[in-house]
């Protein structure tokens, strides 16, 4: 059963969009500096819309292996704008081996000295896959721009190899689309201050974090230079608006579901064959082998 998906709307931002508007911003797209308080969705609707957009999720990859699809989805944002929250929640029924995510670390001294795309091509998906990439090639254009990790020149020559990179990995048939987690300051701040809270997320919390409170305008300017560059009608950004966490991933979730038309092949139910049993092996005994110690009998 074919199953036909519009696209969703979506807001796109630009230097008009931004002209006259306030500071106190979504991430850098200008939001009102009022907003009313909205609704948090109640966590059983969530999960059960969770649930059911996942189980599309299933669909989608079993789709994208039987059509030999190549798709990379980079997530980009602030620190703490709920990237990862978003992977973890696509990837939580998808099977490793057609879905996976890249997280690449700081490049090493080596691969300093290659071409800049050089190590994110050797992550690209082959024929039936598909590649989430928790930040991306984007790094440049924010992280090392604002720390200055990177020269005058080596931004510049980003700026204008960027589009025509991902203009060629379109033309050989990738399908390349690309999120902004967009997020408040105040509600970043809150996501620290929670992280400082919570023993389990401490390590969220890094130097380059902390830098990142300081330099919100900074942040500001590199997003909205990024933008003005590389969004491209081949690959354009789309903005997710992630200051309440929940509506952030299923909002994303469905676009991305929205973006891929995909039939359900759901395989027909299958029944197990019965067990056979073979009279003639007899086990060693089980004293033979080393158990873990029933400290939760």
């Amino acid at each position: 059963m074919s199953r036909k998906n519009s696209k969703p709307k979506t807001r796109k931002t630009d230097a008009k969009d931004a002209a006259g508007s306030s500071e106190k911003d979504h991430g850098g797209e200008h939001a009102p500096a009022k907003q009313e308080k909205r609704k948090v969705m109640p966590n059983k609707l969530y999960e059960k819309e969770l649930f059911r957009l996942q189980l599309e999720l299933v669909k989608l990859q079993e789709w994208i292996k039987f059509k030999g699809l190549r798709v990379v989805v980079l997530f980009e944002g602030r620190d703490a704008a709920g990237k990862g929250g978003v992977i973890k929640r696509i990837m939580q029924h998808l099977n490793p081996r057609i879905c996976r995510v890249e997280a690449l670390p700081a490049p090493t001294e080596r691969e300093k000295t290659q071409w800049y795309f050089q190590r994110y091509v050797a992550k690209l998906p082959a024929a039936g896959e598909m590649v989430l990439f928790d930040r991306s090639w984007y790094n440049r254009a924010g992280v090392e721009r604002v720390m200055g990790f990177c020269t005058d020149e080596e931004y510049r020559e980003f700026l204008r190899s960027c589009p025509e990179f991902e203009r060629m990995l379109v033309r050989s048939g990738i399908m390349l689309i690309k999120y902004w987690f967009s997020v408040s300051d105040d509600e970043q701040q809150r996501r620290f201050q929670a992280r400082l809270r919570m023993p389990h997320k401490r390590w969220k919390l890094s130097p380059m974090d902390l830098e990142s409170i300081t330099r919100w305008v900074e942040y500001s300017r590199a997003k909205d230079d990024m933008f003005a560059h590389t969004d491209i009608k081949q690959a354009p950004w789309y903005v997710v608006d992630s200051d309440i966490k929940k509506h952030a991933r299923l909002n994303c979730i469905r676009h991305l579901l929205g973006l891929i038309p995909y039939d359900d092949r759901t395989p027909a139910p299958i029944e197990l064959p019965k067990r056979r049993d073979s009279d003639s092996y007899i086990r060693p005994p089980m004293s033979d082998q080393t158990f873990v110690e029933s400290y939760y009998p």
